[in-house]
């Protein structure tokens, strides 16, 4: 049957409901009980009152059966002739469909077969599902359909609401470790003047009012260490930010991302935090330390390995970036090399080593590996090494091929950190959109003032889309 003939079927029976008395858009219901708690309930509870939308109905005569789901949960009723009247238990099975909700008042029996269900003594119609669902509530088999209309893969789709389920607990569990670690979540401006925080292509807008141009955030960066200038010890930001670039399986113009900052601490002991805040987080949600992956298992137990970029480029390339300081230098090395990388000749040094080390390193990180060291010129906002003033006390966390985490002692030299923002806008001036621009607001915050701090952004897609072995970031983003 067409899908408008469908509709107008179902249409139709709103009118028959309310000639039958009932209200088919009624304000509230009032629930004893979630899916999740009916469902753990013994046999002869009574005063039951659940509510859901149903999803599978099985018609005996006088008896029905039928299934009510929400996200959490899923339990079998029952409606009876003998229990509700020929005319109620006829407007029931007439005028309500699958995709309908209803509330159910009634008590818990166990059939023959021995599941537990609510027998309805009474029964109130709660919304109508106009529209036939996609393959009778079986999971959705066109992958467009379920990214666009995630209401109807999570309704059809187990695996789908369990993924998202993780996706809460790991964020609930983060959360909960940076509280116990006295940290105090805060939030930052969204719209900002200067994009800044990251080195990537931000997205531009017109603020109306004040007729100046501004940018949705790239990271919460500058603003985290704002708070720390102000007189926070530590402070954290669950942040939507936004990337005015390309579309991969692990990249998406607006992600999530969890930043922290934590004054006094330098970017070992930040190491040392996250190994154990991702740890503790890991196995609270998964029930192990080892998790199950396409690419093979991966275990998060003993000491995750603590290796320089330069080290792995050197291994894996055969590049010694240290020995070319200039982006020309640099190019002919990649090139000498037979290594191809996207717009080459309009990248900075601290791009190209970027790409490279995207090209020939990430790949091949697959159990949980901090890279350390990054070149100052690729790290426009971390601390110098004292040792080294070519590198900076810099981190990722790779795990799986691809990056989790990005951390490091913050730069609070005002002067250095002038200096590298005008290195920054010579990059953009020469072609690289991903450059920052000049933050005179954050110079002049930093003069106030800022102690030793180390910070770090983590990629919460990418987080769950490990743990829940996702091929996409658009399997765990809703919408």
């Amino acid at each position: 049957m067409a899908e408008d003939r469908i509709r107008e079927i179902k249409i139709a029976k709103i009118d028959k409901l309310r000639e039958a008395g009932h209200h088919p858009y009624p304000e509230r219901w009032e629930r004893s009980h979630t899916l999740a708690e009916a469902s753990s309930l013994e046999e002869g509870v009574s005063g039951v009152r659940v509510c859901g939308r149903i999803v599978s109905r099985r018609d005996f005569g006088k008896l029905t059966f039928f299934d009510i789901q929400d996200l959490h949960g899923r339990i079998q009723c029952s409606v009876q002739k003998d229990d509700l009247g020929a005319e109620v238990f006829g407007q029931f099975n007439k005028l309500v469909d699958i995709g309908d909700f209803v509330g159910i008042v009634g008590a818990t029996y166990n059939t023959r077969i021995g599941q537990l269900t609510v027998r309805a003594s009474e029964w109130q119609f709660l919304g109508k599902m106009l529209r036939p669902m996609p393959e009778k509530f079986h999971a959705i088999s066109d992958q467009e359909i379920r990214y666009r209309r995630r209401y109807l893969d999570l309704i059809s789709d187990a695996d789908s609401r369990a993924r998202f389920k993780m996706r809460r607990d790991f964020i609930r569990a983060l959360r909960e470790g940076l509280d116990a670690a006295l940290f105090d979540e805060v939030e930052t401006p969204v719209l900002q003047t200067k994009p800044s925080g990251a080195l990537a292509t931000p997205f531009e807008t017109h603020h109306a009012a004040l007729d100046i141009p501004v940018y949705m955030r790239i990271a919460p960066e500058t603003y985290l260490k704002r708070c720390i200038v102000a007189g926070f010890d530590r402070v954290y930001e669950f942040a939507r930010v936004f990337r005015n670039e390309g579309m991969d399986p692990s990249h998406l113009q607006d992600f999530t991302m969890l930043e922290y900052y934590a004054a006094y601490w330098n970017y070992v002991d930040n190491m040392d935090f996250t190994e154990r805040l991702l740890r503790d987080v890991i196995e609270r949600c998964t029930g192990s330390l080892v998790v199950s992956h396409a690419a093979g298992d991966i275990d998060f137990g003993g000491e995750w390995p603590r290796v320089s970029l330069s080290h792995l480029i050197s291994e894996h390339a055969g590049i010694d970036i240290a020995a070319h300081e200039t982006a020309e230098s640099l190019k002919v090395a990649i090139k000498d090399q037979g290594i191809f990388l996207d717009d080459i000749d309009h990248l900075g040094r601290g791009a190209l080593i970027d790409q490279l080390y995207k090209k020939t390193v990430r790949p091949r990180l697959k159990q949980p590996t901090f890279v350390t060291q990054h070149p100052v010129d690729l790290s426009p906002l971390a601390r110098r090494n004292d040792d080294n003033s070519f590198i900076t006390d810099r981190f990722e966390f790779f795990v799986g091929g691809r990056e989790l985490a990005n951390g490091f002692s913050e730069l609070n030299d005002a002067e250095d950190q002038a200096a590298r923002f005008r290195n920054q806008v010579e990059g953009k001036d020469a072609g690289d959109d991903e450059a920052m621009h000049y933050d005179e607001d954050y110079i002049q915050a930093l003069e106030y003032g800022l102690p030793p701090t180390a910070g770090e952004g983590i990629g919460i897609d990418r987080l769950v889309m490990l743990f829940t072995d996702s091929p996409t970031i658009k399997d765990v983003i809703l919408f």
